[in-house]
């Protein structure tokens, strides 16, 4: 595995991790509102944050 994505993951875990580190109540209310929406809503929202992600590694690379 390249240097590049060990990098990639790393930032990654780093982003996830932002947001429940500096405001986990925020975090906890976010992931509490994402259980209780169908599944097909987050599917959607999963597609597009997935797609946003390709474009910025295409743009970038």
């Amino acid at each position: 595995m390249s240097d590049e994505w060990l990098i990639a993951m790393g930032l990654v875990l780093v982003l996830e991790g932002l947001v429940p580190t500096l405001a986990p109540k925020a975090w906890k209310k976010m992931v509490s509102d994402m259980s209780s929406k169908p599944d097909g809503q987050l599917r959607m929202i999963g597609l597009v944050v997935m797609l946003v992600g390709l474009g910025w590694v295409f743009l970038i690379s």
